[in-house]
């Protein structure tokens, strides 16, 4: 990966994986604020600064969206087991 020297990400990954997870923290909170406002333009706006330090955090720790997405779908036939459970008995 190319560095860009003096840009913001450049900054986050020189300084590392504790200066990235504190955005990460703080980020959370201003989403959490924004949502509780009930302030939409807000809460989009916190999210996507979000979702930028978590991408960056992903990238410092080797994870990939493919990784995250498998992730979800274990998830998911978990989740379904789950349900076919509470429903009376599993199938299939």
């Amino acid at each position: 990966m190319k560095k860009k020297e003096g840009s913001y990400t450049t900054y986050l990954f020189e300084k590392g994986i504790d200066k990235i997870l504190k955005k990460i923290g703080e980020e959370s909170t201003e989403v959490i604020i924004a949502g509780k406002a009930d302030d939409k333009a807000e809460t989009i706006y916190e999210i996507a600064d979000l979702t930028y330090h978590v991408m960056v955090l992903m990238i410092q720790m080797g994870i990939s969206l493919e990784d995250i997405h498998n992730e979800l779908a274990r998830r998911h036939v978990i989740d379904k087991k789950v349900k076919q459970e509470k429903m009376g008995g599993e199938k299939g």
